[in-house]
């Protein structure tokens, strides 16, 4: 018997257990109601991923759904919000029982592990896979991270490694080799990205700005030295590279690949030299990598520059979808 669309709805998302205090109508009716708490500004995101343009319509639906929510979550990171709740926008060629179970299984997992309930959205028939989510989150005000903070003299630093997801989609496209022991770590990587959520709370009151790293390092911290009107000079020879990438690629490939590709979902943030110290106290509590890789520079612009003190020069700054 077909799947209908509203028993799909009840069967797979409005079934699910998490429930907000704040959520005082979710899945069913024709609007949420929810209540923001009093005196926070709401942080509102939202992504979309097709099938072959994001990922490949035959990957693995339980990761697509952790992957979905993560690049959401991961925006809000970028902003310091607490995440609170998601809408799902959802386009299916076909009611795949098993594939939506799996999905959800991957969506459910993250929301749940940060306290995010789903509140509504839409079902729809079409001819690929195509899911938005919209994420809302908390922030007191005053505290966001935007992008327009950076200063002459603020550290640039980022999360994490970088370059790990583009390693791996070059992999998958036959591109390049990867050893097995490295295979694992890199799909992960790639499929399953862990939003920063701790380390952007962490940062309200010392970052002067951020931005998560969705299009590769160059790009997105071009947005920051744009919005905030200078430049930057990068120690490139610095830049955090996990073993994965190190093995597989010489040294100027891995550099370039730890700069232009997408999909890291790191957080790349500035300081002032007068937060340094504090900063540097508060990353030593995470669980991932922190590093400083440049400085914030009056000269607009961004400049590349070796440990021997020699400039270099890319082709493209990262993705983008109509480049």
């Amino acid at each position: 018997m077909p799947v209908s669309e509203f028993s799909l709805i009840d069967r797979y998302f409005a079934a699910h257990g998490l429930r907000r205090p704040d959520v005082a109508l979710g899945i069913g009716d024709d609007c949420a109601l929810l209540i923001p708490p009093a005196g926070c500004c709401l942080a509102v995101t939202l992504d979309t991923l097709v099938a072959d343009v994001h990922f490949f319509a035959a990957a693995d639906p339980e990761g697509l759904g952790h992957k979905a929510l993560a690049v959401n979550l991961s925006d809000l990171a970028a902003m310091g919000a607490t995440p609170a709740w998601a809408t799902l926008a959802l386009t299916l060629p076909r009611a795949d029982e098993d594939w939506l179970g799996r999905f959800c299984q991957g969506l459910f997992a993250l929301a749940d592990r940060y306290g995010v309930q789903l509140v509504g959205g839409d079902t729809t028939h079409g001819p690929v896979i195509t899911i938005t989510i919209q994420a809302h989150g908390f922030v007191p005000p005053g505290l966001a991270l935007r992008r327009d903070g950076a200063r002459p003299g603020d550290g640039v630093y980022v999360t994490g490694t970088l370059g790990d997801a583009g390693l791996a989609l070059a992999a998958a496209f036959g591109k390049v080799g990867i050893a097995a022991e490295h295979e694992s770590y890199l799909r992960r990587r790639l499929e399953r990205p862990e939003p920063r959520i701790a380390q952007g709370l962490a940062l309200r009151g010392i970052a002067s700005a951020a931005i998560d790293l969705s299009d590769g390092l160059a790009q997105d911290l071009g947005h920051i030295l744009e919005c905030s009107g200078y430049g930057a000079r990068l120690e490139v020879d610095g830049l955090p590279r996990s073993p994965a990438l190190t093995a597989t690629l010489d040294r100027d490939a891995a550099m370039m690949t730890a700069l232009t590709s997408g999909d890291d979902y790191e957080l790349c943030f500035t300081v002032p030299p007068a937060g340094a110290a504090q900063l540097e106290a508060i990353a030593a509590t995470w669980e991932c990598r922190c590093a400083r890789i440049g400085v914030i520079e009056a000269e607009p612009g961004l400049r590349l520059v070796r440990a021997d003190g020699s400039a270099c020069h890319l082709e493209r700054l990262g993705y983008d979808h109509f480049g």
